[in-house]
């Protein structure tokens, strides 16, 4: 039995979480967290969400709860996912985050941390988008320069970091696989009279609109001839499950950093 701390417990992913972790057999949500002074901070997880009575209560406090637990998973911002990855560290237990908006500097920091516990971190925890970025690597492969790359990502008016974390893993995969240097070739925006477009730049656009959960077209556009693939994201129930799975892995690997492609077994062995 795989024994589950979420943050997050009164968001969308967290609740969402809980919820089909409580249809599952071998895995349990002992614990939640939420921010201090938030309403449900003591109350039963299951309190709102329609489960009855849990036995897991919600604390404010990672340190006072972290120790009942295998795994904490993660949904709720980089600067609090810092905090609760060093925190895991420091009591030996694996975490798996699934927070996007991440800068260089604190990725330097997961790194280390993660030295020292078992993490896995994903911008996008979906099987579907891991089994895309692989397919999207394959392709870069064989297309190299001779196609232009434009990546469109789509999410709801809420969301707070553009572009999405898996638009930005998309396009570093491409860029990675063409030996380009992402930060030189990255365009975010156009307007006005710009010119042609260069040859090995990589186009990333966003789009944020009503309650859209997730959506990523990648084109590789050649001369008479374009390929699209695109992720369309239906509920979050993907990206909860991936979680889910990621969790239960995590528990039994080394100590290091992981992500999905090593979950799922994407990963080149060589």
């Amino acid at each position: 039995m795989v024994k589950v701390i979420i943050t997050g417990a009164g968001g969308r992913m967290g609740g969402r979480i809980i919820s089909l972790i409580s249809e599952m057999e071998d895995i349990k949500v002992v614990a939640a967290l939420e921010v201090p002074g938030h309403p449900i901070v003591g109350r039963d997880v299951g309190h709102g969400l329609g489960l009855g009575k849990t036995g897991a209560l919600v604390s404010d406090n990672l340190l006072d709860c972290i120790d009942m637990a295998d795994v904490v998973i993660d949904f709720t911002n980089h600067e609090a996912s810092l905090n609760y990855l060093k925190t895991a560290g420091q009591r030996n237990r694996a975490i798996v985050i699934g927070s996007t908006g991440f800068t260089a500097d604190e990725m330097k920091i997961v790194s280390e941390l993660a030295k020292v516990t078992r993490c896995v971190l994903a911008p996008n925890m979906s099987v579907g988008v891991n089994v895309m970025l692989k397919v999207l690597e394959y392709c870069a492969g064989i297309l190299n320069d001779d196609y232009d790359v434009e990546i469109i990502e789509a999410h709801h008016h809420l969301k707070k970091d553009a572009p999405s974390g898996t638009a930005m893993k998309m396009a570093q995969v491409i860029a990675d696989k063409l030996g380009r240097d992402l930060d030189k070739v990255g365009v975010y925006s156009r307007k006005g009279l710009i010119g042609e477009r260069t040859k090995k730049e990589i186009g990333i656009q966003t789009i944020r609109a009503g309650d859209i959960v997730g959506e990523h077209t990648v084109i590789f556009g050649g001369i008479g001839e374009r390929l699209e693939f695109t992720h369309r994201a239906h509920s979050r129930d993907n990206f909860a499950q991936g979680a889910i799975r990621a969790a239960e892995w995590i528990v039994n690997q080394k100590n290091g950093l992981y992500d999905m492609q090593d979950v799922l077994g994407l990963r080149d062995k060589n």
